[in-house]
C-alpha cells in the first residue's frame, strides 16, 4: 500500500535526524500522517508552490516512492490550470479493474466539469473516454484478466438495479463515471468499477486511438440513431453541431443509409461534415435550406450542441411523426429551455435523450466497425501526447472550433 511506503520513508528520514516534509497530494493529509507517527516538526508542501525551493530538505516525493506513483493531469479548483503531477496509483476495487491508459479522448464534457458546470470532487483528474490494457482486476471479477485490451462506456452501472439488469446501465441511478465521480483517464491508470458489467473487450482489429473515441461521443450518437427510431435508408437526418458527437452521428447515419444535413457555425466543422458525405450548412441557412432539401422535414434530428436555440431549431424542422434526440448537455438556463409543445402534440413528434450506451449494447456497434461500415479514424482530428490533454481541454474555452473532429491523447506506450 502507498500509505505503508510513505510511513516507511518517514521513519527512515526521521531516523537520519532530518526534517520530514510531506506533499499534500498523497493518500493521507500531511497532518494526519504526522499525528499518526507523532512527528512533531514537519512542513506541508504544495508541489506547484514551495517544493522547488526546498529540494535541499529530506521529504517524501516521487523520487523515493518510485513505482507507487503515476502521472496524471490534475486541477485543484474549478478553472485552475490542469497540469501534470505525480499521484498515487489507484487501488483496485474488489469488483473492479485498473486500466493502463493507452489513449484517451479530450471531450467537451471534461471542459464542462473543469469550468464548474458539473460538480466533481476536487482536486480532480478529468477524462472519461479511454482504451487500454488491464493492469489488475479485483477478486470478484470473473470475465476479464490482466492483459486484456478493453474500453468502457463513460457511464458505469452498479450491476444490481432494475435498469442495469435490463441492459440500461447508462441510466443507472447508482452510476459512477470515471472523470466525474472519481479520477479519470487523463492519467497513466484509471479505475473501472463493477468491471464485469462495464468493461468491453476490444476486437483485435480496433486500435487504441480509435477505441478511445467510443465511450462517450460515438456510443452516444450510435444509441441516438438506433434506440428510438432506427434510421432507415433514404431517411433525412439533421445534426446540429458538428463537433465530436455530431460528426460521429453523421458517420453512423450515413453508414445506415440516411441522407444527412450537418449544421454548424464553424467553417472547419462544416468542411469535416462534408468530408463525411453530409450536406453542410451554416446556422443562418437552417430553416430555408432544410425545408428545401427535405421537403416535408427531417425524420430524425440530433442536437449535439446543447442550447435552447439548437434544441428548438432541431424540433422545429422535424416532419410529422419525427423523432428528436437531445445529445448535447442542457446546462444552466438551457436546462429549462421551452419546446414548441403545440407542434409536438399536433404532429405527434417524439423527443428523447441519449446518455451514452451501456456495455451490453456495444456488440452491434463493434460489429459495424469490424465489418468495415464504420471507420473511426475518419473522426480523429489530432493525436497529442497524454501530457498535453489538459492543455487541449482548456483550449475548449473557444466555443467555435478552429479544427473539427476528436482529439485523442496517447500515452508513451502508443496507440
Amino acid at each position: 500500500m502507498l500509505v505503508d511506503v510513505i510511513f516507511e520513508a518517514i521513519e527512515r528520514i526521521r531516523d537520519e535526524g532530518a526534517t520530514v516534509l510531506l506533499l499534500e497530494q498523497h493518500a493521507l493529509a500531511a497532518y494526519e500522517i504526522a499525528d499518526y507517527l507523532y512527528v512533531s516538526e514537519f512542513g506541508k508542501l504544495n508541489m506547484l508552490g514551495d517544493a522547488p525551493k526546498l529540494l535541499e530538505e529530506s521529504f517524501v516525493t516521487a523520487a523515493n516512492l518510485e513505482g507507487h506513483l503515476v502521472k496524471a493531469i490534475v486541477y485543484d479548483v474549478v478553472g485552475a490550470p490542469a497540469l501534470v503531477r505525480d499521484v498515487a496509483e489507484p487501488d483496485c476495487p474488489e469488483d473492479g479493474a485498473v486500466i493502463t491508459v493507452r489513449a484517451t479522448g479530450v471531450c467537451r464534457s471534461d471542459w464542462h466539469a473543469w469550468r464548474g458546470h458539473e460538480a466533481v470532487p476536487l482536486p480532480h483528474i478529468p477524462g472519461h473516454e479511454f482504451a487500454g490494457v488491464i493492469a489488475a482486476v479485483g477478486a470478484q471479477v470473473r470475465g476479464f484478466a490482466p492483459g486484456d485490451r478493453v474500453t468502457a462506456p463513460f457511464v458505469n452501472g452498479c450491476g444490481r438495479c432494475e435498469w442495469c439488469r435490463t441492459g440500461d446501465a447508462q441510466i443507472c441511478p447508482d452510476q459512477t463515471q470515471p472523470g466525474f465521480s472519481h479520477p479519470g483517464s487523463f492519467a497513466e491508470r484509471v479505475v473501472v468499477r463493477v468491471a464485469d458489467v462495464n468493461l468491453v473487450r476490444l476486437p483485435d482489429e480496433l486500435d487504441f486511438v480509435s477505441a478511445a473515441a467510443l465511450g462517450c461521443r460515438f456510443a452516444t450518437a450510435f444509441r441516438a440513431l438506433t434506440a428510438y427510431r432506427r434510421v432507415e435508408p433514404e431517411d433525412w437526418v439533421v445534426v446540429f453541431g458538428c463537433g465530436g458527437v455530431g460528426l460521429s452521428a453523421i458517420m453512423i447515419a450515413r453508414a445506415l443509409g440516411a441522407r444527412v444535413i450537418g449544421v454548424d457555425l464553424s467553417a472547419a466543422a462544416r468542411a469535416r461534415a462534408a468530408e463525411l458525405d453530409a450536406v453542410a450548412i451554416d446556422v443562418a441557412e437552417t430553416s430555408t435550406a432544410i425545408a428545401e432539401l427535405t421537403g416535408a422535414g427531417a425524420h430524425l434530428t440530433i442536437d449535439a450542441v446543447g442550447s435552447a436555440a439548437t434544441a428548438l431549431a432541431a424540433v422545429s424542422v422535424l416532419r410529422r411523426g419525427g423523432q428528436h434526440v437531445q445529445v448535447g448537455l442542457m446546462l444552466d438556463a438551457d436546462a429549462l429551455a421551452p419546446l414548441p409543445w403545440e407542434l409536438l402534440v399536433a404532429q405527434e413528434l417524439r423527443v428523447a435523450g441519449s446518455h451514452g450506451m451501456s456495455a451490453a449494447d456495444y456488440p452491434a456497434m463493434l460489429g459495424m466497425i469490424t465489418d468495415g461500415l464504420l471507420d473511426l479514424r475518419g473522426l480523429i482530428a489530432e493525436r497529442i501526447p497524454l501530457q498535453k490533454a489538459g492543455t487541449a481541454m482548456m483550449a475548449m474555452d473557444n466555443p467555435v472550433a478552429t479544427r473539427a473532429g476528436i482529439t485523442v491523447a496517447v500515452s508513451d506506450t502508443g496507440g
